[in-house]
Order: C-alpha cells, then structure tokens, then sequence
C-alpha cells in the first residue's frame, strides 16, 4: 500500500468554507457512518464523517447527505477508506465541516485494514485539550462540529426500545418507497427502524467533569442489531453491551469517541463511532 502523508492534529477552529458553490476535490479518511435516517427526496440518508488527508485542507470533514442503498458498486466504501470526491460547500447548514458531495465522483483510493495503520493517523488527531466538557461549554456554529474524544472513564451502556420512526419520518418513507424507478435499479424497501436506541455515560479528561451521557448514532450498532434478529430482549441487549462495552470500552483498549453535534442545535453530541485499538505494550 502506498504510504500516505500523517498531519498532528486538526485545527482548534475549523477553516471557514470557501464562498461560492465552486466544486473541490476532498481527499477523506472515511471514519464514520452514521445510522441512517428516512428522508423524503433521498429516502434515507447517512452522515459520513472522517479526516482529511489532504494537508491545504486539514482538519475533520463531514459529508452529507448519502444514500448508500443507491450507490453503485464503484461509488460503494467502507470505514477506514481513503476516498477522493468533488464537493461544495453545504449552505443550509453553516457548520464549517459540512460538504454537499458528488457521489458520482467518489473514488475509493486505499483501505487501511487494521488499527496498525490507522494508528499513524489518528492517534495525532485524538483531542488533548479540547475535552467534551470544553467542546460543549464553547459550542457554537463556528466551533467544532466534530472531535475525536478520549473518555476519562466508560461508566456504561444504556440501550432502550425504539420508539419507532414518527409520523413524519414514516409519511418520508412512504413518499420514496411510493415514487417509481423507471429502470428498477433501486431499492425501494422501506428503512427499518432499529430496535433499540442506545447511549454511552462517560466520564471526559476534564477534572470537573459532571459526567455525559450521549446517544450512539454508529451505523454499526444497528448492523449489529439486524444479525439478533432470532434473539429475545435480554440476549439481544446482552450482546450489544458486550460488544460495545464490554470489547470496544474494554480495559484492553485505547478507547476514543467520534463524535459530533446537530446542526441546529450545536450544543447537543453525540457517539458517531468508536475508535478502540488495542493498549501498546
């Protein structure tokens, strides 16, 4: 695998997006995706997240909106992809990390396979100052939007039953599940909504930390969710808290959190993603 450039860590503020809607090249180390959410003109959409590689434009980068049941098979990629794609800037929401993205244009460069490589490049973006007790207090439109965190200390995992999508998101579903696909080629099956929604309870670097508690968005998570299926409440609530707990938070991990706010309200974060190399020795 070609050797790729390693910066330290992104800025303290994020750059303001260039004016105009003048399309850029990004080059993006994919590091999440988000579950995704019923949109009635996309059907259903995902945030992706990750870190620029690209050292004239450093710092995180959020993508949005994607469907990944429409991409084609040279547009599909994973977590841990170094992808390439035209952009612009995203104008309805005014976080500075947010780009609307060509989807036709993305490129999938390399994959990085394990925490090995991927170390190089994270471990320098991981926040020493900014603490979420910091993230939050300082909160703003211009703030960031999205951090790698360490925890202090994982105090728990909360899942809880879904509650199902709302009227609105269901009368979404129903208007692109309800429109037709003149050549067949897309999945149109309503999105399911997960079975259970789940929170971290964390306590951050800061001395003074009260304590936070932030929903987990991780596409992951309600993957895991699809494979219990056959299974009842308990061993399927056991399960999701020994694989994100008890593997990801264990006390054999360098455990940090992706995570990231809502655009229209900045003080609220949540979990996007866990990064969980093992200790170095």
């Amino acid at each position: 695998m070609t050797q790729l450039p390693m910066f330290g860590q992104p800025p303290s503020e994020p750059e303001a997006k260039p004016a105009g809607d003048q399309v850029a090249r990004l080059h993006v180390l994919i590091t999440v995706k988000a579950a995704p959410n019923p949109s009635d003109k996309y059907g259903e959409t995902v945030c992706v997240a990750g870190l620029s590689t690209d050292p004239r434009r450093p710092g995180w980068v959020r993508l949005y909106p994607i469907n990944f049941r429409e991409l084609g098979a040279d547009a599909a990629f994973r977590k841990y992809d170094v992808v390439s794609v035209d952009a612009v800037p995203a104008r309805q929401g005014s976080r500075r990390e947010s780009w609307r993205p060509r989807m036709t244009t993305l490129h999938v460069e390399s994959h990085l396979q394990d925490w090995r490589h991927r170390r190089p490049w994270l471990d320098p973006a991981i926040s020493t100052e900014m603490t979420m007790c910091r993230l939050h207090r300082g909160a703003t439109m211009e703030s960031p939007s999205l951090a790698l965190i360490r925890p202090r200390r994982v105090i728990g995992l909360k899942s809880e039953n879904h509650p199902g999508w709302t009227a609105e998101q269901r009368a979404k579903i129903e208007q692109y599940v309800g429109q037709f696909d003149l050549f067949g080629k897309v999945d149109r099956s309503a999105l399911e909504a997960p079975r259970y929604s789940g929170s971290y309870r964390y306590l951050c670097q800061d001395g003074a930390c009260p304590g936070h508690q932030q929903g987990i968005l991780d596409w992951e998570f309600v993957a895991l969710q699809r494979h219990l299926r056959g299974r009842d409440d308990r061993a399927a609530r056991e399960a999701l808290t020994e694989k994100f707990l008890a593997q990801m938070c264990g006390a054999d991990r360098e455990v940090a959190f992706y995570v990231g706010n809502q655009a229209k309200r900045p003080r609220v974060f949540s979990v996007l993603g866990v990064y969980w190399p093992k200790l170095k020795r």
